[in-house]
């Protein structure tokens, strides 16, 4: 197997992204409010980014701070943010996060992953990008396209995306970290994705292993 030259990887990707559009958790995070980041980003799990972006609009033109989000019955959210995946449950979820916030936190949202892991629903992407993009700290967010490439280029050798996360800690550059997670997902989305990705299309195919890569475009 090539060795992977991640600093040379990383240029190409931030150049080549600009003609895709952003993620929407990103999007929302140009807003500079952590609490948006950590409930667009709980309507995102299993979820594709469209509709991620129309039901956070949905929802944030209804209530956008826990005080108002808490105070909006689990319906009416459930209304909001329909058709995304696990919709009931993420409506029961993102109201109790928004009481525990008003009751617990002064309404702030915590800004480490330790503390943001204590809420029912938060896993560590979530509590990642959170960190990451809603309060621009250093932390590694892995989702399945940040497990798939960083695996398909052969940077590393992992099950799933704890595994990757944990790898990345020991092996990335911190000053990648921030913005690791939006260039891998971005190329996930339009280039390099999940069944037959688009190889001929790809930029840094020339530094990429293609582990587990059986059937390409």
């Amino acid at each position: 197997m090539k060795p992977v030259h991640i600093d040379k990887i990383i240029p190409i990707l931030k150049r080549e992204i600009k003609q895709f559009h952003m993620p929407i958790v990103s999007e929302i995070a140009l807003r500079n409010d952590p609490f948006r980041v950590l409930i667009s980003c709980i309507l995102s799990l299993r979820t594709k980014d469209d509709t991620t972006a129309k039901a956070s609009f949905r929802l944030f033109k209804v209530a956008d701070t826990p005080k108002k989000l808490a105070a909006v019955p689990v319906k009416r959210i459930e209304t909001l943010i329909y058709p995304v995946g696990f919709y009931k449950t993420k409506a029961v979820r993102i109201r109790d996060i928004s009481k525990q916030l008003l009751e617990h936190y002064n309404s702030k949202v915590p800004d480490t992953i330790d503390e943001l892991l204590k809420f029912h629903g938060v896993g560590r992407k979530t509590a990642n990008i959170v960190v990451t993009i809603g309060f621009k700290k250093h932390g590694v967010a892995v989702d399945t396209h940040v497990h798939r490439i960083s695996n398909r280029l052969g940077y590393v050798k992992t099950k799933n995306p704890e595994q990757t996360e944990f790898a990345l800690r020991a092996k990335l550059p911190r000053k990648y970290w921030l913005i690791y997670n939006d260039l891998l997902v971005t190329w996930g989305q339009n280039i390099c994705k999940p069944i037959s990705p688009l190889c001929s299309q790809c930029q840094i195919r020339d530094f990429c292993n293609r582990v587990g890569v059986g059937v390409s475009r």
